[in-house]
């Protein structure tokens, strides 16, 4: 320890925030459809693959990266409703190893469906020209882009946060799945209240891939590995709890980022490790509640 500067560690500390904002934002989206819906969704990381690609083919159209930051989480949350309303709803009631399957199965449909568009190999996406660089922030020089997207889902964390606790629709949403037959019961449209959590959760996910591009490329295996990290970053937050999401993402992301620096070798495996030491310590997860899963 000794030997690394402590501007080399800070440093190493803000590219885990930037890591881990990309995981908050996956695990925002599927935590946000398991809490309301009581659905895993195992396509998570296939709405996270083709928002890269979604990004690619609308860079490629407009040659404008802000058209895509808007552009890409409409579309893929279009695609979520269109998903929820045509395949997972009429599994509703019938266990959550019906949805579990089925979208575990929709996830290898759309990654041929990409590999078929665009093929087999990975697609490069550039930093856009006004987010490349460096800035000083006080210890060291840190790249314009990481720093964009952690501001990038700090702000949609906030405007989650406001939807969800201060305004009407946040108040049907959680009324619709806490308790939905007495929702119904009450005027409520609880189909159209999902299948909108199903979009926005989606369409989180599609925005989580958008930011993540520029950062490793676009590729079809690309929400395979993030599946994985999303689902532990949501068992560490615990199941069902946004703001457990929010600290387990940045927890892992700077675990997983100090780790590549003093063993590199052992970066993956270290978020599983810390995985297993908070469900032996706490088997509902660092926010979740008893019996969530």
């Amino acid at each position: 320890m000794d030997s690394y500067p402590l501007s080399l560690l800070a440093l190493q500390a803000f590219t885990g925030l930037a890591l881990g904002a990309v995981y908050v934002l996956l695990a925002t989206g599927l935590s946000l459809i398991f809490g309301l819906l009581q659905v895993v969704n195992f396509a998570h990381g296939a709405f996270f693959m083709v928002g890269a690609y979604a990004g690619v083919f609308l860079f490629g159209m407009t040659g404008n990266f802000w058209v895509c930051l808007l552009g890409v989480p409409v579309l893929i949350g279009l695609g979520g409703l269109a998903v929820e309303r045509v395949l997972v709803r009429p599994l509703y009631g019938r266990g959550i190893d019906d949805p579990l399957l089925l979208t575990f199965g929709l996830s290898y449909v759309m990654v041929e469906v990409v590999r078929l568009l665009w093929g087999k190999g990975g697609i490069p996406f550039d930093t856009p020209d006004l987010l490349q660089g460096a800035v000083d922030i006080g210890v060291g020089y840190f790249p314009l882009y990481r720093l964009f997207v952690i501001g990038v889902a700090a702000a949609v964390m906030l405007a989650l946060w406001l939807l969800i606790e201060r305004t009407r629709m946040g108040l049907v949403i959680r009324a619709g799945a806490r308790d939905p037959v007495i929702a119904r019961v009450l005027g409520l449209d609880v189909g159209r209240v999902w299948m909108l959590v199903f979009g926005l959760g989606t369409g989180i996910a599609g925005l989580a891939g958008l930011l993540a591009a520029p950062l490793q490329g676009a590729s079809p295996e690309m929400g395979a590995t993030v599946l994985a990290e999303a689902f532990v970053v949501t068992v560490v937050g615990g199941m069902g709890s946004l703001g457990g999401g929010v600290a387990a993402g940045l927890l892992l992301g700077v675990v997983v980022s100090m780790t590549s620096l003093f063993a590199p070798e052992m970066a993956k495996v270290s978020m599983y490790a810390l995985m297993a030491l908070v469900l032996l310590v706490r088997p509902q997860g660092l926010f979740g509640r008893a019996g969530a899963a």
